[in-house]
């Protein structure tokens, strides 16, 4: 074979990986797992999401991406941050609730399993399409790595103990909120369009900062769900922000062409980043 074909194999790879790292995470969500198991899941969860980030970036740095990496990407991502995530929710806090748990433990993977097809299904429309600076909805990778960093501080924070029986209900709130959220049509900045500038470097400072009290106040283990719950929050308040514009767009305009031109220019801008986050996730 020649070497350049053999290059098609290395993003291939990062993604398979990622499908181990989902699969042994299913494997020790099995039987009586205790919480042990569970937070060593909720690792191999987490660096299924360190191989998925890499996967795309290696496609394109070796000029590699292609339709069956699209595909292979997006079957890693239902296995590594639907299923897997979904069943370790379950053995995690929601089993004690029975049936009702195993739905809503359910309805975490359908999401994410209905959002890929979502975004594959406006890929294959436009290949070449996008160039937006949003996720419209939060992606799959994000929605488990908000539930994995709870499973990894609450560990860090009891020694170990099982999770007690009044945080089961939150917890379900935010399995079904995580879920919700995936469906969503919520704008979640991408950061393409980062560029290095003393604003942008005074931002990451503050964010790398702040990172480092928590880190050093409390437990390192609370940084990755600082972060998480800020990107979450953060793009729920740019979206409401966005709908107050419309709001303000549709009472204060001149008439309803100025605020069918307001929305017609988001609708736009909208479609192109499904299209972008499409070939963004799923190369």
């Amino acid at each position: 074979m020649r070497p350049r074909k053999l290059l098609f194999i290395l993003p291939n790879l990062f993604t398979v990986t990622s499908i181990l790292c989902g699969f042994y995470a299913l494997t020790l969500c099995t039987g009586e797992a205790g919480p042990t198991q569970l937070y060593q899941a909720a690792l191999a969860i987490l660096f299924a999401m360190f191989f998925d980030g890499f996967d795309g970036r290696v496609a394109r740095l070796t000029k590699t991406q292609s339709d069956f990496g699209m595909q292979l990407d997006s079957l890693a991502d239902v296995v590594s941050f639907g299923a897997a995530p979904g069943l370790l929710a379950y053995k995690w806090a929601l089993e004690p609730m029975g049936f009702l748990g195993m739905f809503l433990a359910f309805t975490f993977a359908a999401c994410g399993a209905l959002r890929l097809a979502r975004f594959n299904v406006l890929a294959m429309r436009n290949p070449h399409g996008g160039g937006g600076s949003f996720f419209v909805g939060l992606p799959i990778p994000l929605a488990a790595s908000v539930f994995v960093s709870m499973i990894i501080a609450h560990h860090a924070a009891t020694g170990g103990e099982v999770l007690a029986a009044e945080a089961r209900v939150p917890v379900a709130v935010a399995v079904v909120a995580l879920a919700l959220l995936m469906v969503s049509t919520v704008r979640y900045r991408t950061f393409k369009d980062l560029r290095l500038s003393p604003r942008s470097a005074l931002v990451l400072m503050l964010v790398l900062a702040s990172g480092v009290i928590i880190g050093t106040r409390f437990h390192p283990a609370y940084v990755l769900v600082a972060y998480s719950f800020a990107y979450l929050g953060f793009g729920l308040l740019e979206s409401a922000f966005l709908v107050r514009n419309r709001f303000v767009a549709r009472k204060l305009g001149t008439g309803a062409g100025v605020a069918a031109a307001v929305l017609d220019e988001e609708d736009d801008e909208e479609e192109d980043e499904d299209e972008d986050e499409g070939d963004t996730l799923t190369r």
